[in-house]
């Protein structure tokens, strides 16, 4: 009895803690992180070429960190053979130099934008072309 007694009170105790729902609360999709869709749909198109760039710019960095992590897998199985060696160690000045590469491009645009006035990546204004004399 004792043994069906403690889980049911247990079992009690964390049902009547349940709080309400919040199905009448309205949740504000864009509000942060990553809105490119949230541009798209209203229209902003500047916010969606930055937030693509940006993205383009995160998968790449993924890509050269994991060609890097190959890199020293590559080189912790070598089993000191000098020429599995050697491409392990390529790999990783590869990936090197792909990361200072990437970041280099992040950097040249962010002067390039802010020279032309045009913010950075973050705050994307694109011109517009005025119709009015």
């Amino acid at each position: 009895m004792k043994k069906f007694i403690i889980p049911a009170l247990s079992l009690a105790a964390f049902l009547s803690m349940a709080s309400s729902s919040f199905a009448d609360t309205t949740v504000q999709t864009c509000a942060t992180g990553f809105s490119a869709l949230c541009n798209l749909n209203t229209g902003n198109f500047a916010g969606l070429i930055g937030n693509l760039l940006q993205l383009i710019i995160v998968i790449s960095i993924i890509v050269a960190l994991l060609y890097l992590v190959w890199g020293g897998f590559k080189w912790l199985t070598s089993g000191g053979d000098k020429g599995q060696v050697q491409a392990a160690r390529e790999h990783i000045v590869a990936a090197i130099v792909g990361l200072v590469i990437i970041f280099l491009a992040y950097l040249v645009i962010n002067l390039l934008l802010g020279f032309f006035g045009l913010g950075n990546l973050n705050t994307l204004v694109l011109p517009t072309i005025s119709t009015t004399h």
